[in-house]
């Protein structure tokens, strides 16, 4: 295959990832149908299957991404953090603001029944090692699939913390108690985020 012909297929597949962004950013994963797609995308409607084999590789596809996108926020949020209370803190607010600025994709990669990654392997990959990066970051060194280390408990508070404020604000649950406006309860979440690092990271 020339590269003229390789560029125009990359831009094909992108198009069809795109629009399945754009489709379920507006209407949840009910949107997203391989028909839908092609139509987004303005491809014939048998083209995303060159791509793709299913409405579920695209998925994971996307998700696989995304933890790529996650890993990308964190590294630059860690910068030059020097201890573990605030690297934690730094993690957990770029996987806020991760959250807050990709929804969609968001909720995927953490839904089993939108798509299970243990069904493609190269997203599942991408997964452990957005995890493995957390881990690595405060100091738990490689996660084994087989236990659970001394180290590895306060990561996952931390993670599940980060997780579980990123959730309540999407999904509305947090009331007032966190203020009227969207920045005011960012800043709610990041002093649930530092009171949470100052407490597991010491």
């Amino acid at each position: 295959m020339n590269v003229t012909k390789s560029a125009a297929r990359d831009d094909v597949r992108a198009g069809i990832l795109e629009a399945s962004i754009a489709l379920m950013n507006e209407g949840g994963l009910g949107a997203l149908s391989m028909r839908e797609v092609a139509r987004r995308a303005g491809v014939s409607h048998q083209a995303p299957y060159h791509y793709f084999a299913d409405r579920g590789a695209i998925l994971a596809e996307l998700a696989g991404e995304g933890f790529e996108k996650l890993i990308d926020y964190m590294v630059s949020a860690v910068g030059l953090a020097r201890d573990r209370a605030s690297r934690s803190r730094a993690l957990g607010e770029a996987y806020l603001r991760f959250a807050l600025n990709n929804p969609e994709v968001f909720r995927l990669m953490f839904r089993c029944e939108m798509v299970d990654l243990t069904n493609y392997p190269e997203a599942k990959a991408k997964a452990d090692r957005c995890f493995q990066y957390v881990a690595d970051t405060l100091g738990a060194g490689p996660v084994s699939d087989n236990k659970m280390s001394a180290d590895l408990v306060p990561v996952i508070a931390a993670w599940s913390t980060a997780h579980g404020l990123a959730t309540l604000m999407l999904e509305g649950k947090l009331g007032e108690a966190f203020g009227d406006t969207l920045d005011q309860r960012e800043e709610a979440a990041k002093k649930i985020l530092a009171y949470v690092s100052e407490k597991m990271m010491k």
